[in-house]
C-alpha cells in the first residue's frame, strides 16, 4: 500500500513539472512591448474553423506566423494577430504558448 501511495504521488509530481515546463510566463512589460512591435508590424490571419485558439494548439501550416525582432521580449517566439488576440507560437512546434487579449 504505501509502494502504491508513493508510485501515485511520483506520477502526480512528474505531471505537475512536465506543466510547469510547458507554461511560458511573460511579464506585463513584456506584453507592452510584444504589443507596441505587433501593432507596427500585424501579421494578420483568419482563425480556420475547425481550429480553437487555446494554449497548446498546433497552429496549421497554412498559417505563416511573423518573428518577433530580437529587440523584443520574449524574441525566440513567433506571433501572429487572430481574432483580434496576439498568439505568441514556439517556433520549433507551433505550439500556442500565450495569447494577449
Amino acid at each position: 500500500m504505501i509502494f502504491r501511495s508513493a508510485l501515485a504521488a511520483t506520477i502526480l509530481l512528474a505531471g505537475t513539472a512536465f506543466a510547469a515546463a510547458q507554461t511560458v510566463v511573460v511579464t506585463p512589460e513584456q506584453e507592452v512591448v510584444v504589443r507596441e512591435y505587433v501593432k507596427n508590424n500585424p501579421v494578420v490571419v483568419e482563425r480556420p474553423s475547425n481550429f480553437e485558439l487555446v494554449i497548446g494548439a498546433i497552429i496549421p501550416d497554412i498559417l505563416k506566423p511573423g518573428a518577433l525582432a530580437d529587440n523584443t521580449v520574449p524574441n525566440k517566439y513567433q506571433y501572429v494577430v487572430m481574432d483580434g488576440r496576439t498568439v505568441l507560437i514556439e517556433p520549433q512546434t507551433r505550439k500556442v504558448v500565450h495569447i494577449i487579449d
